[in-house]
């Protein structure tokens, strides 16, 4: 099967393609390059220049490559950026959506694996683990953006059999275990990424946005998942697919959270450097708590994560990055 991988030359669908072309698929990545990467696509995918907005170009590639399945990375995603502008966000990631899924039907493709977010859940279900069903209620812009593509997505399977699995991604964040990749994103604001260049000297501190949430040590607490396991979901998330299956959200997580302060000092252990640290107020649009209960992804793709570790997330982040800065 050839795929076609928009977004395919950022972080999370560059490790992605990899792993697609691993498994013996073809891949076709279409991406703008406006935050993505040239040499972060693979040597054995065909790549496209070119604007998911751009919907009869975008329909072209698919027609041209034949392709008969799409998954969809590319959108903005940064949270404090979209409660300022929000109308790119709506414009970028929700008419996207639109783009693509008109392009999927007129070229008769079935099958779309859209990277969704657990921004759509806000502060839902903040005492426990996030389920599928739990409240959908997003603080900012980025989520209601991500929210509405997969309602459009869901809404179009019944008239034109375009069938999509959404996977929420929880916190994405680590590098490929043989260094070949990884996060190369300009002005992130991921915490492990973040905290990585800090320890790379790039950074003079590391700042923690809130210390009175109403967790044991008042940070954030997030559930972070390796982005190689993250990559191994969308190929199965295609699979899943191949074998009939309908429309479906899963989570995408390992069930249990670490707090801003743990991943700092996590990082400061795999680096060996103790790098500045600033207490500074909350942020608008962040959850006290955001870990999600993985069960229905794990029995539906028989799937059993292989780095769900802590110190390995942030060693092959921290790695990654000395690495990249010579």
């Amino acid at each position: 099967m050839k795929v076609l991988i928009t977004g395919g030359a950022g972080y999370i669908g560059s490790h992605t393609a990899q792993k697609f072309l691993q498994a013996g698929y073809e891949v076709v990545i279409f991406d703008n390059l406006t935050t993505g990467f040239r040499q972060a696509i693979p040597a054995n995918a065909q790549f496209v220049q070119g604007d998911v907005r751009d919907q009869e170009l975008l329909s072209k590639v698919i027609s041209d490559h034949k392709t008969e399945a799409v998954v969809h990375f590319a959108a903005k995603l940064i949270v404090p950026e979209s409660i300022a502008k929000p109308l790119d966000y709506y414009e970028n990631n929700t008419s996207g959506v639109m783009s693509l899924a008109r392009a999927c039907i007129a070229n008769k493709v079935d099958k779309v694996v859209f990277s969704s977010t657990a921004a759509v859940y806000g502060d839902a279900n903040v005492e426990g683990l996030i389920t599928e069903e739990s409240i959908t209620r997003p603080l900012n812009p980025y989520g209601t953006s991500k929210l509405m593509s997969e309602q459009i997505l869901r809404d179009c399977q019944g008239p034109h059999g375009l069938r999509s699995v959404c996977l929420r991604y929880f916190n994405v964040a680590g590098a490929a275990l043989d260094g070949s990749n990884g996060q190369r994103t300009k002005n992130a604001t991921h915490l492990i990424k973040v905290a990585s260049e800090a320890a790379c000297g790039v950074r003079e501190s590391v700042g923690i946005f809130g210390t009175d949430y109403p967790t044991a040590d008042g940070t954030g607490v997030r559930d972070y998942i390796h982005v190689e396991d993250l990559a191994d979901l969308h190929v199965l998330a295609i699979r899943y697919l191949e074998k009939g299956h309908g429309s479906e959200i899963f989570n995408c997580g390992y069930g249990h959270g670490f707090s801003v302060r743990q991943v700092i000092d996590q990082v400061k252990i795999v680096s060996g450097v103790d790098f500045k640290v600033t207490e500074q107020k909350r942020r608008e649009g962040d959850a006290a708590q955001l870990v999600a209960d993985s069960s229905k992804v794990r029995k539906a793709f028989d799937w059993e994560p292989k780095r769900a570790d802590l110190n390995l997330i942030c060693r092959t982040a921290y790695e990654w990055e000395k690495r990249s800065r010579g």
